[in-house]
């Protein structure tokens, strides 16, 4: 479990929906934050980008359309 403030970054990511949030992961991959994860440490931006990453694995394994 995220911390609270780490979890409503998370929150307020997946709010915009499957297809920006598998953009965001693209776009973190490649060092490019979104602007509620600039304040976040690298260890954090890590933290959130793996809860992002489990949880559109959840997506895809249940073959939900994105």
């Amino acid at each position: 479990m995220l911390e609270p403030v780490l979890q409503q970054v998370v929150e307020q990511l997946c709010n915009e929906g499957c297809q920006q949030v598998n953009a965001y992961i693209q776009e973190i991959e490649s060092g490019q934050l979104p602007d509620n994860m600039q304040p976040l440490n690298n260890g954090d931006r890590e933290k959130v980008l793996s809860e992002l990453k489990s949880i559109m694995a959840v997506y895809e394994r249940c073959d939900i359309k994105k």
